[in-house]
């Protein structure tokens, strides 16, 4: 594994690229991971053994959580700047194009790059997003809630509304709710207010790269319906729905979510 910094407007953006791939098996594709707000790039542990014997995986810490830097308050967050963000880890891996999976905030800014460019994107997976910012439930709250608790209440009040306790071992449940209390506060509202302000509709129907949708059924963030009609709007797009999944899909069904974008890869990619 590779690991590395770049230099970005917010600060010093971390990541890492994985290759196991077999030496004779020249110019493995390579799938970029972007996670959400709160998140960091470990998220997607448990969907790389399904997928390192054929690609090369990049995945990097969203600037403002885990090993990257915090831009802090008055920093002009931007679908373009995050976009530009994923553009520079795939140029750090060598590819001039690429496979885009996002969850959350990753997903909307995967669909953003997508649309804007085809010729970069090789196929795009998007889990747990919204196309429409209004649309996402409870992020107005939070501002309120952590400038009056702080975020190690924010975190704890985070987790069950993504993991379903008695669905998911106890250490991963403890581990998501401690990497949420160590996120940056200004990074996390600020992120939210972006999301709250976006409308990709009329992108959806540009995009042109196969498309896969992962969806929860329940999300208390993004209801199955913004999803389904994402789905409506992207020609050709495949959704797959996941019963009794929570906003933490790709935590809490890793394994499940990896072999669908595997079979996906194998037949579309």
């Amino acid at each position: 594994m590779t690991t590395g910094r770049l230099d970005r407007p917010g600060g010093a953006l971390y990541y890492e690229i994985i290759d196991v791939t077999a030496p004779w098996a020249a110019d493995a594709p390579l799938i970029v991971f972007h996670h959400g707000v709160g998140a960091t790039a470990d998220i997607w542990a448990e969907w790389l053994p399904a997928l390192v014997d054929r690609y090369r995986i990049a995945r990097f810490d969203t600037l403002g959580f885990g090993r990257s830097a915090v831009p802090g308050p008055g920093f002009a967050w931007s679908l373009d700047g995050l976009a530009g963000d994923v553009l520079a880890v795939a140029r750090a891996a060598r590819a001039d194009r690429f496979h885009l999976v996002g969850e959350s905030l990753g997903g909307t800014v995967a669909l953003h790059l997508a649309s804007r460019h085809p010729e970069i994107v090789r196929t795009v997976t998007v889990s747990n997003a919204s196309h429409r910012g209004g649309s996402i439930q409870r992020a107005r709250e939070w501002r309120a809630f952590i400038g009056a608790r702080g975020m190690a209440a924010w975190g704890e009040m985070m987790t069950p509304l993504r993991l379903d306790r008695a669905q998911v071992p106890e250490a991963k449940y403890r581990w998501f709710e401690r990497v949420q209390t160590q996120a940056a506060a200004d990074s996390v509202l600020d992120l939210a207010d972006l999301l709250i302000g976006t409308d990709l509709t009329v992108e959806l129907g540009a995009i042109r790269a196969p498309a896969l949708l992962l969806a929860p059924d329940q999300s208390p963030f993004v209801p199955l319906a913004v999803m389904e009609d994402m789905h409506a709007r992207i020609p050709g797009s495949e959704l797959q729905v996941f019963p009794g999944a929570r906003h933490g899909l790709p935590c809490s069904h890793g394994e499940a979510c990896a072999r669908a974008l595997r079979v996906f890869l194998d037949r579309r990619g």
